[in-house]
């Protein structure tokens, strides 16, 4: 394992080091604002090192070949060493600072758990460490992303959250999340809203609600699983004979690579990309909060939300009769 005791003040600084990955790739982003946009990390030699300049706590996220995401916790002034094998990225090692030590800690309790146990060990966890970025990560992750989420659990837990870090404004904006999740939850009629799409073209959210069977669906240049998504919408789009309506979120940071793959991929549907990631007006108002995401409209209500692949062209294939 690389090793350092620290970094420069107002800078935060990762070193890795894997086995079975001699060169390649992995990017960044932030759920938080600690960075713009997403970063691309060389690996050489199986190792990297990366620094940004840092004022407070915040939170990374590492996006990895196989894309599977990980977070990071970032420290003004500290370095954070990052050790893993390529091939066994759950049993990764992010080490330096106490939320990274916490949360290694959490993975390997967690690594033989059943799904429901996992959840327990997450919501005692955050009990347990209502200060740590590592429990905001938990909620987002088991309880903010879960369309099978209890979220009358997840309201009482984001209030600990907010009670124990009460200066930290990005979980008052979890909170505005998870209101939202609840206003477009399954059973609700989908918000209206108007929005412009990457073409300039005015669209809304009746059009949707006008449909036999509608889907708004969240991708990225980035995420394979959702490219996956796409094709599948732009199969069943074609078979429908005009009863199912799509309507995109691109969450790239650039404008001009989701123009790029929509042209390559011969998408026809309206796509909002407004450059902000996650934190797009649309994708925040509708409850969107993860990748690959989704919602299933059925004569403008909502009957699903966040299906994997195979489920969603299942779903949509039942409600159309295909």
């Amino acid at each position: 394992m690389i090793t350092s005791c620290g970094t420069r003040k107002g800078y935060f600084k990762l070193e890795g080091k894997f086995l079975h990955m001699n060169q390649g790739e992995i990017y960044a982003y932030s759920t938080d604002g600690l960075i713009s946009g997403i970063d691309t990390i060389k690996i050489e030699g199986g190792s990297f090192a990366y620094e940004i300049p840092c004022e407070d706590k915040g939170t990374l996220v590492l996006v990895f070949p196989n894309f599977s995401q990980h977070p990071v916790f970032a420290e003004s002034g500290k370095s954070v060493s990052l050790k893993a094998d390529a091939s066994h990225l759950k049993e990764m090692e992010v080490k330096g600072n106490d939320d990274n030590n916490l949360m290694t800690d959490f993975r390997k309790r967690i690594s033989n758990l059943s799904p429901p146990e996992i959840r327990k060990s997450a919501k005692d966890f955050i009990l347990e460490n209502p200060k740590s970025l590592a429990s905001n990560w938990l909620l987002i992750n088991y309880w903010i992303n879960n369309p099978q989420a209890n979220y009358k659990e997840a309201g009482e837990l984001l209030d600990r959250l907010i009670a124990a870090q009460p200066r930290n404004g990005e979980i008052k904006k979890l909170a505005q999340k998870l209101k939202s999740i609840c206003n477009s939850n399954i059973g609700c009629r989908l918000p209206a809203f108007t929005e412009y799409d990457i073409n300039g073209n005015l669209i809304a959210s009746r059009t949707l609600a006008a449909s036999p069977v509608s889907v708004i669906s969240v991708w990225a240049n980035w995420n394979y699983e959702s490219e996956n998504v796409q094709r599948t919408l732009h199969q069943l789009e074609r078979q429908s004979k005009g009863q199912l309506k799509l309507l995109s979120i691109n969450i790239d940071a650039c404008k001009q690579d989701c123009k790029n793959a929509i042209k390559q991929d011969s998408i026809t549907w309206p796509t909002v990309c407004d450059g902000e990631m996650l934190e797009g007006k649309l994708i925040k108002q509708l409850g969107l909060t993860c990748i690959p995401g989704n919602l299933v409209m059925q004569n403008g209500k909502i009957i699903a939300r966040n299906l994997q692949t195979t489920d969603l062209e299942n779903k949509i294939k039942q409600l159309l009769h295909m």
